[in-house]
């Protein structure tokens, strides 16, 4: 598996439930982007919304020896 993997949020789903699928891959997150999504209206270009992303790292198991 790849160490480090983009998440990026789903518009239907909350910051805490794109935090949970991270973990239940294996990944921690080690930082948030937001980037905004334009859309054209009356031929101007204007913010929809912010689309969220955060960059996972692999967190690695670790065993008692």
């Amino acid at each position: 598996m790849p160490k480090k993997k983009k998440f990026k949020v789903a518009e239907n789903e909350s910051l805490g439930e794109c935090l949970e699928r991270m973990r239940g891959e294996g990944y921690q997150p080690v930082r948030r982007m937001e980037q905004p999504v334009f859309i054209e209206r009356d031929g101007e270009r204007v913010v929809d919304h912010q689309e969220i992303i955060f960059e996972g790292k692999r967190v690695e198991s670790q065993t008692d020896n």
